[in-house]
């Protein structure tokens, strides 16, 4: 797990199937002392984040699948939850 820092949103025009219906959120991934770096990444959000939300991430590749109900997805980060501030 990770955390991140939810920056913005994205959609895209042509999805895989196993994503149809899914919300892209584009985060940064936060270090240890809460300051940003790196380049952004773009993740799966079923809960519903908005811009400036911390949020944890994972990559738990069987936890992913499990949450689209789908065996082979193309997906590699999503939001597992909320952080508190």
């Amino acid at each position: 797990m990770e955390l991140a820092r939810v920056i913005g949103q994205t959609t895209a025009t042509i999805k895989h199937d196993t994503l149809k219906g899914c919300r892209l959120k584009i985060v940064e991934v936060l270090d240890a002392k809460g300051k940003g770096g790196g380049d952004p990444i773009i993740v799966l959000d079923s809960l519903g984040s908005r811009v400036g939300d911390r949020v944890l991430l994972t990559s738990d590749s069987k936890l992913i699948a499990e949450m689209l109900q789908a065996d082979n997805t193309p997906a590699r980060f999503a939001i597992l939850g909320l952080a508190d501030n």
